[in-house]
C-alpha cells in the first residue's frame, strides 16, 4: 500500500471515529501530497512521498522550535500532538548512534577528507532519506571529518 493509499485510509478512520485533530493533521498531508501530484504527469514514486512527508515533518519541527522560543505553550502542544501524527508515516528514525555508524562507513568507503564534506553530505542524505534530520546528519559529517 502506498503511503498516499495509508493516509486515505486513515483519514477515512480518523472520519468515523470523529478524532478532529487527527483528520486535520492528515488533510494538510493528504493537500501537500496531491499539491505535488498536480505538479507531474505520473504518479508520485514512493520516495516522492516520502520527501513531501519529511518536508512536512520539518515544517513542523521548525515551527516547534519558534513557539518553545517564543514561550507559547499553548502553540507548543499542538505542534507535538501534529508531529507524532506525522511520524506514522515516516520510516523509523535512526538513532545518533546509527546515524554515526552510517556516516563512518560513508566516508571510510569515499576515504573522504575534510575538503570531500559536499560528497559526504549528498550520499550520507541520499542513504539516509526519511531515517535522520538533516541537521543532526550535516553535524555529525562536520565532527567526523574534523
Amino acid at each position: 500500500m502506498s503511503l498516499t493509499q495509508r493516509i486515505n485510509e486513515d483519514a477515512k478512520t480518523a472520519m468515523k471515529a470523529k478524532d478532529k485533530e487527527t483528520l486535520k493533521v492528515i488533510r494538510m498531508l493528504k493537500a501537500a501530497l496531491q499539491k505535488e501530484q498536480l505538479e507531474h504527469a505520473e504518479p508520485l514514486t514512493a520516495e516522492q512521498e516520502l520527501t513531501i512527508i519529511t518536508r512536512e515533518m520539518k515544517q513542523r519541527k521548525d515551527s516547534l522550535a519558534e513557539f518553545m522560543k517564543a514561550e507559547r505553550q499553548d502553540l507548543v502542544e499542538t505542534v507535538q500532538a501534529e508531529i507524532a501524527i506525522v511520524e506514522r508515516y515516516l520510516p523509523k528514525q535512526l538513532s545518533p548512534e546509527e546515524i554515526t555508524a552510517a556516516v563512518q562507513t560513508i566516508i571510510t568507503e569515499l576515504n573522504a577528507t575534510k575538503a570531500d564534506f559536499g560528497a559526504v553530505m549528498s550520499k550520507a542524505m541520499a542513504q539516509l532519506k526519511g531515517q535522520a534530520d538533516g541537521q543532526v546528519v550535516n553535524q555529525t559529517v562536520k565532527s567526523l571529518l574534523g
